[in-house]
């Protein structure tokens, strides 16, 4: 059953180029098809002069329109637009991302002849609105609660902003779970030999943009993290940028001409590489053709498996450091994992496997769950456990996740004092005890940083505030109590306490490195619920002028070839034709209403006519 009867609860994988949504249903978690009967959905938005197009349909016509359809939006959320590797994947994106207010990134594009201007936030709240359509139009019921799975290594700032979207899509964001855990608690749920037996097992989830490694420990049902390392900006995109960069240089060196800057022609040449890399992974050569690429000149090449590798060779290089990474921070050796689980679409790269097969002592890659739908499924599982859905099994699962990055505060020196270690298993609280640095010190700011530098200003700062009233002492005398508060979402709060007078200040970090504000949240929503109302006001407004077209060509059509009727009949229905033709053509902009007015009009003339035949 569903819990407390306010919706059905859904799993949500938000992908960077592809997003999977999945629930309980018929004693099972199921995939969910969306209206192309895919089951994945391109994490596509594209904005026309007429509509708004989400996930397939978005993507499908993105070489048309490739300046206003936007992809890759959770490159940008919770980063700045100074953020080098913002600026880097600019060089790549069609669509324009200008500096907004406190240097957030702002995708402008243009919508019904208006530019407007979006957060990699609202982007987000597009896709995951698709998805819970998606969901409703399969379960037959409202969704109003999700679990939205993200990188292990996305920072707070950016596990904020997901919850952001979700609440701007109309979600109760349940809890957010790192991706590579999900992929676990998919994978372990019916493996029986975990019952009793700990098993340990290595998580490889490289997907379209990010890339995470987790270990985990998983018994009777209890799914503990060990360890966690990534990169959320290394994913299948780099791959495709790579045979991008290769090829535009060989269009230049036989042509001499650059298309670098023709937003077109390079999404066509990205379509192509993308289906490119896809083929290599099965194949050992493959060729691009495009017509008339730039300037009526064609593109006509091959690639071969060992040049691709060769482009990427540092990016999976890097694959492979961070897996070390991983079993050094969780202190376990290669020989005591018991599985390598594949997840992500690009670890179907066959020179990923081999590199990973060769650090593992060719050990075989598990391979038995579907790498597109295992984060969602295991998302949809935590979903049904939260909402009270699910056997037995479900219920029974206990997820003991960890923080991707160490917590601290700054100190003398603007070093950063660790309080709570990278890895350290969430939920969780942690107290340390400072002072002041000088005497007669009435106030200390607290700073909050994340990160594994020693410098505190090498590291993200999270948030800062005041404590205030501290009693006139010599330095080092005051005891102030700085606690922080990590809940399951990975998202925390940090207090300050002065232990003489019991003066204590807080902060919940929320809106210090660029995310939304309260008010900037509901603006979103009712945005969001507008945009919604005009994608079912045009589709209803296609359907009617849809109906109308079709009943005036049949009816014309039907008049046309009986030989009941005499000639004054047929010039009536031509002349009725004829002019619905030209309403049609200084109506383009007309309303559903105007389109079912015009079907009345019409169905005077023709009705008749029609009955007398029959």
């Amino acid at each position: 059953m569903a819990g407390k009867g306010k919706g059905r609860a859904i799993g949500i994988d938000l992908g960077t180029t592809y997003s999977c949504v999945a629930a309980w249903k018929h004693d099972r978690i199921e995939i969910i098809p969306n209206d192309q009967g895919n089951r994945t959905t391109p994490s596509y938005v594209a904005f026309t002069d007429v509509e708004r197009l989400i996930g397939d349909a978005a993507k499908n016509q993105v070489a048309n329109n490739p300046i206003n359809t936007v992809f890759d939006a959770k490159r940008l959320i919770g980063r700045k637009f100074s953020d080098p590797t913002v600026r880097s994947d600019m060089k790549f994106w069609p669509f324009k991302v200008i500096s907004g207010a406190g240097d957030k990134p702002m995708i402008a594009v243009t919508y019904k002849g208006e530019e407007k201007q979006f957060s990699a936030e609202e982007i987000s709240s597009m896709v995951l609105t698709k998805m819970k359509d998606i969901a409703e139009a399969y379960l037959g019921t409202t969704v109003t609660d999700a679990v939205v799975t993200v990188p292990a290594y996305f920072n707070d700032s950016q596990r904020q902003a997901t919850k952001d979207a979700g609440t701007i899509a109309g979600l109760n964001v349940m809890r957010i779970i790192n991706e590579p855990t999900a992929a676990a608690i998919a994978y372990g749920l019916d493996i029986e030999s975990t019952r009793f037996v700990p098993k340990n097992v290595l998580i490889f989830d490289l997907g379209g943009g990010t890339f995470d490694v987790s270990l985990v420990t998983i018994e009777a049902g209890v799914f503990e993290v060990k360890a966690i390392a990534g990169d959320t900006h290394l994913g299948g995109q780099d791959f495709d940028n790579r045979l991008v960069k290769h090829f535009i240089k060989e269009f230049k060196r036989k042509t001499g001409k650059d298309i670098s800057g023709n937003p077109r022609a390079v999404r066509r040449l990205v379509t192509a590489c993308e289906k490119a890399k896809r083929i290599l992974s099965s194949s050992f050569q493959t060729t691009i053709e495009i017509e008339a690429l730039f300037g009526g000149i064609d593109l006509f090449s091959t690639i071969t498996r060992a040049k691709f590798d060769e482009l990427n060779v540092d990016l999976f290089s890097k694959c492979v450091e961070q897996v070390e990474k991983c079993l050094g921070d969780a202190k376990m050796a290669k020989s005591l994992i018991h599985e390598v689980v594949l997840v992500g679409g690009s670890s179907r790269i066959p020179k990923v496997q081999e590199l990973l097969q060769k650090m593992f002592n060719w050990k075989k890659m598990c391979k038995t769950i579907n790498p597109d739908e295992a984060v969602a499924h295991g998302a949809a599982v935590l979903a049904a456990k939260l909402s009270g859905e699910g056997n037995g099994k479900v219920q029974n699962v206990v997820l003991l996740d960890v923080t991707p990055l160490s917590l601290g505060i700054e100190i003398a020196g603007y070093l950063m004092s660790v309080i709570i270690p990278r890895n350290t298993c969430i939920p969780t609280k942690r107290e340390e005890i400072f002072s002041t640095e000088e005497d007669n010190q009435t106030c200390v700011t607290i700073k909050v940083y994340e990160g594994e530098r020693s410098r505190s200003t090498d590291n993200n700062l999270l948030g800062q505030f005041d404590l205030l009233g501290i009693p006139v002492a010599p330095r080092r005398v005051p005891k102030i109590k700085v606690c922080i508060d990590i809940d399951a979402n990975g998202i925390m709060s940090v207090s300050a306490k002065d232990m003489g007078t019991g003066l204590k200040n807080k902060i919940t970090i929320t809106n210090s490195t660029g995310r939304l504000s309260k008010s900037e949240i509901d603006r979103m929503i009712q945005d969001a619920r507008k945009y919604k109302l005009e994608d079912e006001e045009y589709k209803k407004k296609v359907a009617s002028l849809n109906a109308l077209q079709d009943y005036a060509y049949n009816m014309r059509k039907a008049i046309r070839r009986s030989a009941k009727r005499g000639a004054a009949d047929r010039k009536k229905i031509e002349d009725a034709y004829e002019s619905f033709k030209q309403w049609r053509h200084f109506n383009q902009h007309a309303h559903a209403d105007d389109y079912k007015k015009k079907m009345k009009e019409l169905e005077y003339v023709f009705g008749p006519i029609i009955t007398y035949m029959d």
